[in-house]
């Protein structure tokens, strides 16, 4: 992206107003190099963003990005903040003392912390959030079952008419259930998210292929 005097962004095509308010044509981009340096026009790259199917993280714009911390993988209970009987919100001190936020004086907040505890539903049970793991095993199995149902029509006529399955469709949906099965063991087994993230098919600059998921046989033809 470029950038005029360090802070606005500016765009090929697109004019713009200079810091002394002069308009800059749409074409800026045809100037050369030390003409671009002279009015205070760089290219920078910004610092690539983490997967946000893998990681969350805080997006600092031009200051690039921090608090990078990988997403659960397993479900966990579901966290809200501890209340006293009159709904008073609690905190902890760096001893691990409880305060409640009306106490905690002006200007000293940042020295405690919200004291968490389980979330219940209204029938006292513990509410969980759904990791990454069972999320990513939810679409093993949405997508096995859609794939299946492309040659349903060829188990219901076998019940309804006894005709039997063709042997390439009936090798195929076995292989379909055996590569949901390997898939679903995988993202089990993976110890940490790079671990995970190694399951996703990919390719090396030779043309090598690795990984397992959503890597569905075909139906020959």
């Amino acid at each position: 992206m470029w950038l005029y005097n360090k802070t606005t962004e500016i765009k090929p095509g697109r004019g713009w107003t200079d810091k002394d308010g002069n308009q800059q044509p749409p074409n800026w981009n045809i100037w050369d190099a030390d003409y671009k340096k002279s009015m205070n026009i760089e290219e920078i790259t910004l610092e690539a963003r983490p997967d946000s199917r893998f990681y969350n993280w805080i997006d600092n714009g031009l200051g690039g990005v921090s608090n990078i911390t990988a997403k659960s993988l397993d479900d966990y209970n579901r966290q809200v903040q501890s209340k006293d009987s009159d709904g008073e919100s609690i905190y902890l001190d760096k001893d691990g003392k409880e305060i409640l936020g009306k106490d905690i004086k002006e200007g000293e907040g940042k020295n405690y912390t919200a004291k968490m505890e389980d979330y219940k539903d209204s029938d006292g049970n513990v509410v969980k959030v759904k990791g990454i793991r069972s999320g990513y095993i939810d679409q093993v199995k949405q997508q096995q079952g859609s794939l299946l149902a492309q040659t349903d029509w060829a188990v219901i006529r076998k019940a309804d008419a006894g005709t039997a399955i063709p042997t390439k469709i009936a090798t195929w949906r076995a292989a379909i259930r055996t590569k949901a099965t390997e898939m679903e063991k995988a993202i089990t087994d993976a110890k940490d998210m790079d671990a995970f993230i190694a399951l996703f098919v990919s390719w090396d600059k030779d043309g090598k292929k690795s990984g397992i998921l959503f890597d569905w046989p075909e139906l020959e033809e």
